[in-house]
């Protein structure tokens, strides 16, 4: 078996930075330079220390220690070049990563977001192009100054007197060692190991902050959210045992990089046994001076080391997401010919998943035909109303929008027919007006004043302190989940689409929002198909067809009469429903 190549992750960065990977270049460049010439001053000073042992012509020790200070002034200032030309280019490529992966992200069929989840693909977008920004900025400058360095100190320790520069060099040699044992070849892998524990520990988190209410009510404890604690128990574990993996290497590293000082005690006494001259008195001192760059340096070879690591499990997990394959897009402008939508032996399976999500569903759905997907919790209802729109493509059979293949219609097009109202509805930081105007973005306040009054959301705009300018989550403004869900429906009805679907669009809604939202789906679903996705059965009983789900098929279809008269799944759920809802504590 071949071995696998190196992940040239300076040649990505390369790609990213564009003209400014010369800047690159430069800072590496510059801080090389800067490292030297900061050890230039550690010889003035051992020339002033010779001058002043000998006692003779001291004048000189003005002109050392002037050289000594424009010397480190120059360093410092190369340095901060390096660093301005290493920060130009680090923003530059973070910038131009952020944009390419927006461009990727909107290519990507929706649902991706469903698989992995908004949360993972936000942290990839802010947090991985955040950490190769620090590395080119400060890290790539840092490791150029960590590889000169060891060079130099090696000529400076060696060139005074190398009996006692290789006594220094000896546990710097081991600590070096010792060093590299850590950073072995199983130490990309732990890394992203770390990286997708705190990913897992991070998205249950989220998970379980949300969940607090329900577990404050029901006077539960932490313990109530298994998979939250157990991704702590495996932070934990996985931490523990990787800190016990390295706790020889870097005792015996910590232990090495601070013997220097003996090495050299231990040196100088063996050394002068047969007596002391000037040059040997010159020679310790300045081995005590140099000998903790020693120290410095290998800290910072560690640490450059362990940058690089995170930077590379930052550029996979970037490049995870430029991987994934967009939807085909047809060169065609075929146009449906009616709202219609038939669906032929349609099978959807979700990457790495054990089954298929649906399996072999065929169905029709006339224009302008009202009709509800129920079924248990997991039976593919979702599912299956994604498929209709393209959320992704199916795995095997075809769905027809007007008689036309989905994969044959441009996606603009399909998107212009098609409008939705989920049940977690999403609101952005911006007034109700813009909010309202995302599905339409040259609509005037006008049209958007209409759509919000269509939709029953009057009461909302008037208790507002700015009306329709009120901005969402200013000053303390938000809204309920029922308010939300009307405000989302006025997109819907601005937006004006011929398809409709509504994904348990009453969930959050307390009795008084609920009515609300019914007069404004009334309203909204005048000549228009209408696809609806429910829990609550009582809402589905006057659609047009219903269909049941369960296990990812198809299991019957009719109206709420036809299937209670079948006495099948249907009425089996919905006799269940109705004792759920005549249910009361004592009773």
């Amino acid at each position: 078996m071949g071995k696998a190549p190196k992940y040239d992750h300076m040649k990505l960065i390369g790609q990213f930075a564009g003209g400014h990977r010369h800047l690159i270049t430069l800072g590496r460049i510059l801080a090389g330079i800067s490292a030297a010439v900061t050890l230039v001053p550690f010889y003035l000073l051992w020339r002033i220390i010779a001058v002043a042992i000998e006692g003779k012509d001291l004048g000189r020790i003005n002109g050392y220690a002037w050289g000594a200070v424009i010397l480190t002034v120059s360093a410092l200032l190369i340095y901060i070049f390096a660093l301005l030309c290493t920060h130009i280019a680090a923003f530059r490529v973070q910038a131009n990563m952020r944009s390419e992966l927006m461009r990727k992200i909107i290519k990507l069929p929706l649902g991706i977001f469903d698989e992995d989840g908004t949360g993972k693909i936000r942290r990839i977008v802010s947090e991985s192009t955040a950490a190769t920004e620090t590395y080119i900025a400060h890290n790539l400058a840092d490791k150029t100054v960590a590889a000169v360095t060891p060079v130099g100190l090696i000529v400076l320790i060696l060139a005074f007197d190398w009996k006692m520069g290789l006594i220094c060099m000896i546990p710097a040699v081991i600590g070096f060692i010792c060093m590299m044992s850590m950073m072995g070849k199983g130490m990309q892998e732990k890394m992203k190991e770390y990286q997708n524990a705190l990913d897992t520990m991070s998205s249950e988190a989220t998970e379980y902050v949300r969940g607090i209410p329900v577990v404050k009510t029901f006077g539960q404890t932490v313990h109530s959210f298994k998979r939250f604690k157990d991704s702590i128990d495996g932070y934990g574990k996985w931490t523990t045992a990787y800190t016990l993996q390295l706790r020889m290497p870097m005792i015996g590293f910590m232990t090495c990089i601070n013997a220097i000082f003996f090495a050299i005690v231990l040196g100088a006494y063996f050394l002068t046994r047969n007596g002391v001259g000037n040059a040997d008195i010159l020679n310790v001192m300045y081995y005590i001076i140099v000998s903790p760059l020693v120290t410095v340096t290998l800290t910072k070879i560690a640490y450059s080391g362990e940058a690089e690591m995170t930077l590379i499990d930052a550029l996979k997990r970037v490049d995870s997401i430029l991987a994934l394959s967009p939807l085909s897009e047809t060169d065609k402008e075929n146009v449906p010919g009616d709202n219609s939508i038939v669906l032929n032996n349609v099978t959807y399976r979700y990457a790495d998943a054990a089954r298929d999500a649906v399996s072999d569903i065929s169905m029709k759905i006339a224009p302008g035909e009202h009709v509800a997907f129920v079924g248990p919790s997991g039976s593919g209802k979702t599912t299956l109303a994604e498929l209709m729109v393209r959320f992704f493509d199916v795995t095997s059979g075809e769905i027809l929008l007007g008689g036309v293949n989905l994969k044959d219609i441009p996606s603009d097009k399909l998107m212009e027919r098609v409008s939705f109202v989920f049940q977690d509805s999403k609101l952005i930081k911006t007034s109700i007006l813009e909010n309202v105007r995302m599905s339409k973005p040259d609509a005037t306040r006008e049209e958007v004043m209409d759509a919000l009054r269509r939709a029953q959301c009057m009461d909302i705009i008037d208790k507002l302190p700015n009306g329709i300018d009120t901005v969402i989550g200013e000053k303390g403004t938000y809204l309920s989940g029922g308010e939300q869900q009307r405000i989302t429906i006025a997109r819907a009805v601005l937006k004006d689409a011929p398809i409709l679907i509504l994904d348990e669009a009453t969930a959050f809604a307390d009795p008084d929002n609920e009515t609300k939202v019914q007069a404004a789906f009334e309203e909204l679903s005048k000549g228009k198909t209408i696809i609806m996705i429910a829990h609550r059965l009582s809402t589905v009983t006057s659609a047009d067809r219903i269909f049941v789900l369960d296990d990812g098929k198809l299991k019957e279809s009719g109206s709420h009469d036809e299937l209670i008269s079948c006495g099948g799944l249907y009425k089996k759920m919905f006799e269940e429903y109705g004792r759920s809802v005549e249910w009361k504590v004592g009773a």
